[in-house]
């Protein structure tokens, strides 16, 4: 099926043409602030700053408290940008946008970027802050129950990490993980097993060669690839994770590793859905919620938000 012309142009808008990402990530970052969708809406509800501390750097975190909430939950959020390019700023309207669409409250968190911080540092602060909301429940008032744990693409890959990481160190343990078109996998060659990432590969925006690129600058070492807080897919054990929902678009080179994710979770006994999101691209989720691709998202996190595992 073709993809559709509205939704194409509308993310060509926040895309970048194939270029070495090594040598413009800089650029990026500058860019992204500048068109950043950063009207907020004060009515629809408040925001916060907070800090956590992770080793020696001080995480921020940026709280977007609905004045209605509808639902008495946190989601922890992890924005994407291939670890190398987004932030808490960059992220502002669709936070924003999240907290008032779920009636969730939204904590965003500003982990440090790579190349400059390489793997495993934005893990670790993601776990930081992770572990301050989990243990700490008067900072965003809600039971560690009511925690849940969100991310798009290199987000995705984050929250799906500092669950692992949660699970392995035993210090909390999330209920709940929302994983938006997630990067898990850590091949995308032409040899790679999943068909994604050449059927999707190039003239889609994300491009199998921009995701090589980042995970270049991510790794510190060629043994990251076989980490699991670094690629999830390569985990020994997918057992005891969180009730999932897991998301993925149509036209993205990491759809078919990240339902590939969902499977092994499911495999392991966790509670997994896979939707995949017709007609759309990476970064679709970064869209304004009139785009029915954002509607039908939010609708699928509202009903996994209401619902009961029996956990």
């Amino acid at each position: 099926m073709p993809i559709n012309k509205a939704m194409r142009a509308a993310l060509s808008l926040l895309s970048y043409p194939e270029l070495d990402v090594e040598k413009t990530y800089l650029v990026e970052r500058k860019l992204q602030k500048l068109t950043a969708r950063r009207a907020r809406k004060p009515w629809l509800y408040r925001v916060w700053e907070h800090t956590v501390s992770s080793g020696g750097y001080r995480v921020p975190m940026r709280v977007f408290t609905p004045k209605q909430p509808a639902m008495g939950c946190v989601l922890l959020f992890f924005h994407g940008g291939g670890w190398v390019t987004g932030s808490i700023d960059s992220y502002d309207g669709i936070c924003g946008d999240m907290a008032a669409q779920t009636g969730c409250t939204v904590a965003s968190v500003d982990y440090r970027l790579a190349p400059e911080h390489r793997f495993p540092a934005a893990a670790e602060d993601c776990y930081a802050a992770a572990r301050e909301v989990f243990l700490h429940s008067g900072l965003l008032g809600v039971l560690p129950e009511d925690v849940v744990l969100i991310g798009d693409s290199a987000g995705g890959n984050l929250a799906a990490a500092v669950s692992l990481m949660a699970r392995d160190r035993g210090e909390f343990l999330p209920r709940r993980q929302i994983l938006i078109y997630p990067a898990v996998g850590s091949d995308h060659t032409e040899g790679s097993p999943f068909p994604s990432v050449r059927e999707n590969g190039t003239g889609y925006l994300l491009t199998s060669k921009r995701v090589r690129d980042f995970f270049a600058l991510y790794r510190a070492q060629e043994a990251d690839l076989e980490n699991p807080y670094f690629a999830p897919l390569a985990a020994g054990t997918f057992a005891n994770q969180p009730d999932t929902l897991l998301i993925t678009a149509e036209f993205c080179p990491l759809r078919d590793e990240g339902e590939a994710y969902g499977e092994k979770l499911r495999e392991a006994g966790n509670y997994v859905e896979v939707h995949r999101i017709p007609d759309a691209l990476h970064g679709f989720f970064s869209l304004p919620p009139r785009f029915k691709q954002v509607q039908k998202t939010y609708a699928l996190m509202t009903a996994f938000l209401e619902g009961d595992y029996g956990r």
